[in-house]
């Protein structure tokens, strides 16, 4: 795995291949330049390896951190002066005169002087580099152990395990269904073990609800014990645990001091073999862990069972793979239950909140976000002071560094730290960076992957790409509760994410200390700013904030996110940020008063953010950014790109809005996505060059075929038909993963043609009436990843519906016909698919569903002619669905009587109640509108 930006390191690792490829170079080839280059990255390699290992330390000293900090900043200001370094010498490379600027920049300081910035930068670097290797020496930091062990902490979720009943909030309702499902048929007859994961963010009170269901069905119980398991488990510890506990209620032991693990398991297997024990493993962090552990509990049909706890989803999956197990996913407390829990623990009832303190405490309560920790560790530290509105302003404004320095909030602060200690190095980065948006804001999934990626937090990792790398850090801060999914499709992806305000405040302190990280009015003061800016968040400017700002240094910041509550106007000027890889404006809607000159300067810049502006034109100096990846500009005014645009040849993602794509595209041979163009027929050469993008795996386009006569198809427009076919062709044998094609007016038949089969396409959607007048003869079985299907056909027919059921990967239809569709969708069809749309455009369809069919479906949305299906009884097969989740009938009331209608309506609802999973139903018609 390739070295990357981190937290923890900075640019140091990625400065380091650099620094070689100079030296492999023609660079390095020169003597003088050769000797500069090996001697700083002598000294860097040092520095790295050191850093390498004072980051592993659990809690390094202050001069420890000291001096990590200073490395940081050291390796950011090297790599921006090499950055500088390298531009000037590929501008100059082409013009013969790069030797000589190489020979001045090696010249001894006193020659050059002021001759020339980048050789006094390098020799400053010198100087700094000396003193940091120094300062390492005078603070003994060689002497510092691997590894430190301080004093045992009080484990925080002691106070779960014992807490009283009478204080609990909220738990009454989980911990009696979960203790009934615990317990059932367990009484009368013998039944296998059972297993319970609980799962769920830090703090949220797994352990709580594991204790309440332990308490209230333990005497049911011969045998009980409960253990913590932790991050680093000690197996044999955790054995001889239970087993002094099961031991104290009937069984016997001598001294295990001298027992190892295998024969603690073996007695704790003996202990229990013939008993009927309860056992609770509390707070476990790893698969590996539990099914060691898991070792010990013999599966002896005695309606025995087992409740665990942990934050990790996978974990607690791999705890339930018995048929009879469950999963229980905890949810953040009610409105309700956070209020009374709130004021019961600071005014002793759950109903006495003065008037005065009722705007304040909803915004406390809101930033706890029902988690049952932050609710108890923020009314602890309310109760000690005055219940004056002043003071409750004073510690909602200072929750974040509150969490660090209150004694009162430790335990939470302690409970939220082990699941940030638990990230991997890159994961501890990835999820810092989430501190640049404010909160509760909604984070798009292939935003944030694409910022991770051009900040050079990602490298391609076990034949992984940077984006499916990404994509998986990213559902891993899930799987850890990190950050909270939102919006998850059909397909399983999670569209977006947030972080709960609790993790937020978290991850800005440790942001901020870390220097990682820097926001302009979120709470941040810009009067703190310790060494250079390097990434930051404009979540909302005045003249003030913009006076604070100009005052500093802006040319080393990398990441500029601009939050769509800012004002434009106050916004310092672009040409200030020479050092920009991000640049994001998303949903800035004045963003047209703002002066883009100095633009051609952001020579780093990989990512440039647009969307949802009012732009209408591109700056010129946009052709200049030689290292963009990175484009977007959906949902702007913009309806073309500027001339020169083919000559970015590094980009990989361009999303547009109906934008008309130029000529010249044909060496833009990275772009994996193009989304939201138009390709006008007369451009023979641009359809062509389509063909050359073979890294392409998503293309949206609108095909501009115009010119036709008398419905038919004219000479022009058949030789642009037959040009975008070839290129199609070459693009579906290559990467092509999803189509998008509108051709407004026209038919695409002639797509019929399209040989070979793009066997890798998972999406095609057009979504024009009448894209095709028949069913497309290229849409086969074949297609064996095509999962989203959207299609618009004058003439459906029942065989077409066959074949569309025998597509193995296809999760969701959404389908379109002009035609009266008479259909049964037969057994052992759809096997997979989730989501089945025939549109309420497609009129008189009567479609109904045999048993057997579609075993997967969760949305139905469907036409359901009343006089094609008098002749069946009104039947429409929803009762077989068993996974519908809902459905939505458009009843279509032609030819009907009202008693027809009527009848009709009435049997699906008895189909829909009579199906097991009893599917939400709308029921929407001419006579009737219903909503059950």
């Amino acid at each position: 795995m390739a070295p990357v930006v981190s937290a923890a390191l900075g640019a140091l690792g990625p400065l380091l291949v650099k620094l070689s490829g100079l030296l492999a170079g023609e660079y390095g080839r020169l003597k003088g330049v050769r000797r500069e280059i090996r001697s700083l990255e002598s000294e860097l390699t040092s520095m790295h390896a050191a850093l390498e290992e004072y980051t592993k330390l659990e809690d390094p000293s202050g001069q420890v951190k000291a001096w990590i900090s200073l490395v940081r900043e050291l390796a950011y200001d090297t790599e921006d002066i090499f950055d500088k370094f390298i531009h000037h010498l590929g501008k100059r490379g082409h013009r013969g005169g790069f030797k000589e600027f190489l020979r001045k920049i090696t010249l001894p300081l006193k020659t050059l002087g002021a001759r020339h910035e980048i050789a006094d930068q390098i020799d400053d670097l010198k100087d700094r580099i000396k003193q940091v290797k120094d300062l390492k020496d005078s603070y003994k930091l060689n002497d510092v152990p691997s590894s430190t062990t301080g004093h045992l902490a009080v484990d925080p979720r002691l106070h779960a395990v014992f807490a009283e009943e009478a204080h609990l909030v909220g738990v009454d309702g989980p911990r009696d269904n979960l203790a009934k499902w615990m317990v059932e048929e367990g009484n009368n007859s013998s039944k296998p073990r059972k297993v319970l994961s609980i799962v769920g963010f830090g703090g949220l009170g797994k352990t709580t609800l594991a204790n309440e269901v332990y308490r209230k069905i333990q005497e049911q119980f011969d045998c009980k014990a409960f253990v913590s398991v932790s991050q680093k488990p000690d197996i044999k510890k955790i054995m001889k645990d239970v087993i002094s506990q099961v031991s104290c209620q009937g069984g016997s032991t001598k001294d295990t001091s001298d027992w190892d693990e295998i024969k603690s398991i073996s007695k704790l297997r003996e202990l229990l073999q013939n008993k009927r024990y309860l056992i609770i493993i509390d707070d476990v962090w790893s698969a590996q862990a539990w099914k060691t552990i898991k070792c010990a509990f013999p599966e002896n049909n005695c309606s025995s069972r087992i409740i665990v706890t942990t934050r990790i989803i996978d974990v607690a999956k791999s705890c339930c793979l018995g048929g009879d197990d469950q999963m229980y996913e905890l949810k953040s407390l009610s409105d309700l239950h956070s209020r009374i829990l709130f004021f019961t623990r600071i005014f002793g009832s759950g109903k006495n909140c003065p008037d005065m303190l009722e705007e304040v405490s909803n915004n406390i309560l809101k930033k706890c976000g029902g988690l049952p920790l932050a609710i108890i560790s923020i009314a602890g530290l309310l109760a000690n002071r005055p219940a004056i509105k002043e003071e409750w302003e004073k510690v909602k404004r200072s929750i974040g560094s509150a969490l660090e320095k209150t004694k009162s909030l430790e335990g939470m602060s302690s409970i939220l730290s082990l699941s940030y200690n638990d990230l991997a190095p890159n994961l501890k980065t990835c999820l810092l960076y989430i501190s640049l948006f404010p909160e509760d804001h909604v984070i798009e999934r292939t935003r944030l992957v694409r910022l991770w990626i051009a900040e050079g937090f990602i490298s391609e990792e076990r034949g992984q790409s940077k984006q499916e790398a990404a994509e998986n850090y990213f559902y891993e801060l899930i799987n850890k509760s990190m950050v909270q999914p939102v919006d998850i499709g059909f397909d399983g992806k999670v569209r977006a994410c947030r972080v709960h305000d609790m993790m937020l405040e978290l991850i800005i302190s440790k942001s901020v200390e870390d220097n990682f990280t820097t926001m302009v009015g979120g709470g941040q003061s810009l009067k703190n700013q310790q060494g250079f800016i390097r990434r930051l968040s404009i979540q909302y400017i005045d003249k003030e904030l913009a006076s604070a700002l100009a005052n500093l240094d802006l040319s080393h910041v990398r990441t500029l996110i601009v939050m769509p509550s800012c004002c434009i106007e106050h916004m310092p000027r672009l040409d200030l940020f020479e050092a920009l890889r991000v640049l994001d404006f998303q949903h800035c809607r004045d963003l047209k008063d703002f002066d883009m000159n100095g633009m051609d300067k952001l020579v780093q810049l990989k990512y440039f953010n647009f969307t949802g502006t009012a732009i209408s034109k591109l700056p010129l100096g946009i052709v200049m950014l030689g290292n963009l990846e990175t484009l977007d500009i959906g949902n702007t005014n913009v309806q073309e790109l500027p001339a020169g645009f083919g000559q970015l040849t590094k980009l990989e993602h361009l999303q547009g809005g109906h934008v008309i794509l130029p000529d010249g595209i044909g060496d833009m041979k990275n772009l994996e996505l193009m989304s939201g163009f138009v390709i006008a027929s007369s451009k023979m050469d641009l359809l062509e060059d389509l063909g050359n993008l073979t890294s392409l795996k998503e293309l949206n386009v609108d095909l501009e075929l115009a010119n036709k006569i008398r419905d038919k198809v004219s000479c022009e427009d058949k030789k642009c038909e037959e040009a975008f076919l070839s290129s199609l062709c070459k693009l579906g044998t290559c990467k092509l993963r999803s189509l998008d094609i509108a051709a407004c007016g026209a038919s695409l038949d002639f797509l019929d043609s399209w040989s070979p089969l793009p066997s890798s396409l998972r999406r095609f959607s057009t979504n024009y009436m009448d894209s095709f007048t028949k069913f497309p003869k290229w849409i086969t079985p074949a297609l064996t990843n095509l999962a989203n299907l959207h299609i618009c056909i004058a003439e459906l027919t029942e065989d077409d519906l066959v074949t569309l059921g025998q597509l193995p990967s296809l999760l969701r239809l959404k389908l379109w016909s002009s035609n009266k569709l008479v259909a049964t969708v037969q057994r052992n069809s759809f096997l997979n698919l989730k989501v089945l749309d025939f549109g309420v455009q497609t009129e008189r369809a009567y479609v109904s569903f045999l048993k057997g069919s579609a075993p997967r479906l969760e949305e139905l949305t469907i036409t359901f002619s009343v006089s094609a299906a008098k002749a069946n009884g009104f039947y429409s097969g929803i009762e077989h669905l068993k996974c519908l989740k809902q459905a939505m009938i458009d009843l279509d009331v032609e030819d009907a009587t009202p008693s027809e209608c009527k009848a009709a309506a009435a049997e699906i609802r008895n189909e829909a109640d009579a199906n097991p999973n009893h599917p939400a139903l709308i029921i929407v018609g001419k006579s009737e509108e219903e909503d059950n």
